[in-house]
């Protein structure tokens, strides 16, 4: 046998496992699942956040790690399919990001962990027995505090203090807000001598009627809850909010990057961060059931200063001070 041909023939030999794995879809290092209700454009940042987490860790993507990505893109009924494609993928783990998928995911398994990175309320969703003790195969980090909207509204209110209507964009469909967050926004309106007019946003249709809707109610500003229809349909939220020259409020700093006025809110990238670590603890034999669950302990304020000058806005120094971030 000349060498030419021996060659040939070891590598035949080498490729059929690697054969018999790939049509059996197993792949010989962790491969972990990535649920999202969003769109890869409004998950990005968040994707990267994950994979620099993962390289911290020891982790190279392709060599010892395998991400399987799966977007809903904002309609929450793709999710069940979506989950089940990564179940038969035999994926080791499962990353989400709000409540919806978590609960979607939750429901598919109680065999494949899932960490979740966005999930507002996941003792009062059931997500997790307790944030100590989480139980079954859910755990992951949180971004619920029940004053986040609350605070939203006094930076509003310091904005433009003189404003005495704001309107509240929501998804009802997202129960963390029905619930916490938008009863949370309405006490806080109370005390800060504001009437909230609320609007439920579902899809991107329901955005464009929202705007219209807070034109005739003669609103003074607006503040958007954070939620994945809005990171989804990011573009046309930043534009309805410039062309109605309204002082914006929104959850997520992705938004003033882009242009928005105003945010304050957890470290989105921060938590998709930490999914990592428990990624990592998970494939070292941890059981989510004993990870307890993070809370969000970094908050940021970002203005932009560009946009508040094309609206006219004086932000007083008291304001700026408090920003972590301003945006020139």
């Amino acid at each position: 046998m000349d060498r030419r041909a021996f060659v040939a023939g070891a590598m035949a030999l080498f490729a059929v496992p690697l054969a018999a794995e790939a049509q059996a879809g197993r792949i010989p290092f962790p491969r972990i699942g990535w649920l999202m209700g969003g769109s890869p454009s409004s998950h990005r940042a968040f994707l990267a956040a994950f994979r620099q987490g993962l390289r911290d860790l020891g982790y190279t993507e392709g060599q010892n790690i395998a991400i399987e990505t799966r977007y809903a893109h904002g309609a929450n009924d793709r999710l069940p399919d979506l989950m089940a494609e990564l179940l038969r993928l035999n994926v080791d783990a499962i990353v989400v990001d709000g409540t919806p998928p978590a609960l979607v995911a939750k429901a598919a398994t109680t065999k494949v962990p899932i960490v979740f990175t966005l999930a507002g309320d996941p003792v009062g969703s059931g997500l997790v027995a307790s944030f100590a003790h989480p139980g079954g195969n859910v755990t992951g980090v949180s971004n619920f505090r029940g004053d986040l909207s609350g605070k939203q509204l006094q930076f509003l209110k310091e904005l433009v203090p003189q404003v005495a209507r704001v309107a509240v964009l929501y998804n009802p469909l997202n129960p963390v807000y029905t619930a916490t967050i938008l009863d949370g926004a309405r006490v806080a309106g109370r005390g800060l001598a504001v009437e909230l007019q609320v609007l439920e946003v579902r899809n991107s249709n329901e955005l464009t009627s929202a705007f219209q809707a807070l034109a005739r109610g003669r609103v003074g500003a607006l503040l958007a809850l954070g939620d994945v229809i809005f990171r989804t349909e990011q573009v046309q939220l930043l534009r309805l909010a410039a062309e109605s020259r309204l002082p914006a409020m929104y959850s997520d700093k992705l938004f003033v990057e882009a242009g928005g006025l105003m945010s304050y809110g957890v470290s989105y990238p921060d938590n998709f961060r930490r999914a990592a670590v428990f990624v990592d603890k998970i494939l070292k034999g941890a059981k989510p059931a004993d990870l307890p669950v993070e809370q969000p302990t970094k908050f940021e304020l970002i203005i932009n200063m560009k946009t508040a000058n094309a609206l006219g806005l004086k932000i007083s120094p008291t304001l700026l001070l408090q920003a972590d971030q301003v945006i020139e």
